[in-house]
């Protein structure tokens, strides 16, 4: 049989594609009716050939579950998200706008500290942050940039309003899953992309290179990708950035510092780095300012950025403003440093450390997120309606025992998208990752990662918990245009 949205139950959630009246959202019109269009076993078919194409390209990432390392495909849904142009547009002016005063919060933390003296976020909030970084006090990255590469979660409420639930500044990934998912809408749907406008992505590498250039004031700059190696979970990332830049994939064991430079070792013999994209987390890339037991990082590396003779991406000391409870304060922080309101809100949150927030957590846990200030992945998180009793008391035992290091959010429907499970549609919850670089000015990538919860009924989309993608189409002006191709265009 073909598919058809005849039976689509869009349940009480905001949906992507229909309206509350079960009408198709404008953006829609065109990918809707070429769905319905297609022939008997014509999408199964075309999933299909998706899901073969993501394992001929070796599009996996590893998931560690009690000392085993499981290496997996990440599942792709093949019907996009869809943006309108004025939602985007919205999107653009509130994730710069957040980008801009999270860098002024981050050199300001390590330098002046004037937002502490002001008492506008709790120095030892900050200090007593695990990604509080001392060695990094008067630090000045090149040109004033700390966080060169984000990835902003977003997600839509009930109300069809977009929410940030979370800042990635440290080693945001999931880049070459939005750049892959493109490549196979394009080969899936040809027949779309000839009919709607839909903004380019395929320039993110030379984005992200240029922007890495630029960090460096040496002319004709090396830049390296530095990689902990193929037993990391997104390997295949690294190494799939390193080749579309044309620059070389490296780890600490080829990369020496030598009469104060960081040199790289080839076949010619040493060459000096100019700029490293670093895929490691801060604490590990230099054992002798950092963490003695890293078998990562480069010995010496950070007296050699210290004194501005190679620039690193992004700079370490960037995951303080990663911590989920500062993330709290972000709406404080745009007003302090910009004076203006946040275009994009935050999820309301509840502050384990603050009295009265606490009492509000513990006597409605069964009702809330809870999540600890450094996990990722849907680690160290609890969903309250979804919890058993028992895991209810074991999170109110980790809050009282360290209250600093747990905040809570009221649980939220995330939008859904129709997807296909089985021989029919049905509706899966999704949450969106936009990327942004900065470099000469700050650029937002027109689309993202559309993380999708494949699981019927989950809210979380990480890949590691079940989680799926999807392509993120962001419409040019009006949905029906003439054809156009996904090449690089002026923003």
């Amino acid at each position: 049989m073909s598919f058809s949205f005849h039976h689509y139950d869009r349940g009480n959630f905001y949906d992507e594609m229909f309206d509350d009246d079960g009408r198709v959202r404008p953006s829609y019109e065109v990918f809707k009716a070429r769905l319905e269009a297609m022939a008997e076993g014509e999408l199964i078919k075309r999933q299909y050939a998706a899901e073969k194409a993501l394992m001929a390209m070796g599009i996996t990432f590893n998931v560690y579950t009690e000392g085993q390392g499981t290496e997996r495909i990440m599942p792709i849904d093949i019907i996009a998200r869809v943006i309108q142009a004025g939602e985007w547009q919205q999107l653009n002016k509130g994730l710069r706008q957040r980008i801009t005063a999270l860098n002024l919060f981050i050199d300001d933390v390590y330098n002046d500290q004037k937002i502490l003296k002001d008492r506008v976020v709790p120095r030892d909030l900050i200090e007593s942050s695990k990604c509080f970084l001392k060695p990094c006090l008067g630090l000045k990255p090149p040109k004033g940039i700390w966080c060169h590469i984000t990835g902003t979660d977003l997600i839509r409420d009930h109300l069809g309003k977009f929410l940030v639930l979370e800042d990635n500044l440290r080693c945001p990934s999931g880049v070459s899953y939005m750049l892959e998912n493109r490549e196979i809408s394009k080969q899936t749907f040809p027949e779309i992309f000839e009919r709607i406008k839909i903004r380019p992505i395929s320039d993110y590498p030379t984005r992200l290179l240029q922007m890495l250039q630029f960090i460096s004031d040496r002319p004709s700059p090396t830049v390296v990708v530095l990689t902990p190696g193929i037993y990391n979970s997104a390997y295949f990332e690294h190494s799939y950035l390193a080749q579309q830049m044309g620059v070389e994939l490296v780890n600490s064991q080829d990369l020496v510092v030598a009469d104060g430079y960081v040199k790289m070792r080839t076949t010619k013999g040493f060459q000096i780095v100019d700029v490293i994209y670093r895929r490691i987390d801060d604490t590990f890339i230099d054992p002798l300012a950092f963490n003695p037991a890293s078998m990562l990082g480069i010995p010496g590396l950070f007296e050699v950025y210290k004194k501005g003779r190679v620039a690193l991406a992004n700079a370490p000391g960037t995951g303080v403003a990663d911590d989920k409870v500062i993330y709290a304060y972000v709406p404080r922080i745009i007003q302090y440093y910009l004076g203006e309101e946040p275009i994009i809100p935050n999820v309301h949150t509840y502050i384990c450390r603050e009295e009265v927030d606490l009492q509000y957590v513990l006597e409605n846990i069964e009702h809330l997120v809870v999540k600890e200030a450094n996990e990722a992945g849907g680690y160290g998180m609890l969903i309250g309606p979804k919890s058993t009793r028992a895991q209810q008391r074991l999170f109110r035992m980790k809050i009282k025992q360290n209250p600093r290091n747990y905040i809570a959010q009221p649980t939220i429907s995330l939008s859904r998208v129709p997807s296909i499970i089985g021989n029919h549609f049905e509706g899966r919850h999704v949450d969106l990752r936009p990327y942004i670089l900065y470099g000469d000015g700050i650029q937002v990538i027109p689309g993202g990662l559309t993380r999708v919860a494949l699981r019927r009924g989950s809210l979380v989309v990480n890949s590691s918990q079940g989680g799926g993608s999807k392509d993120t189409w962001v419409l040019h002006g009006r949905s029906a245009m003439p054809a156009v191709s996904d090449e690089p265009s002026a923003e």
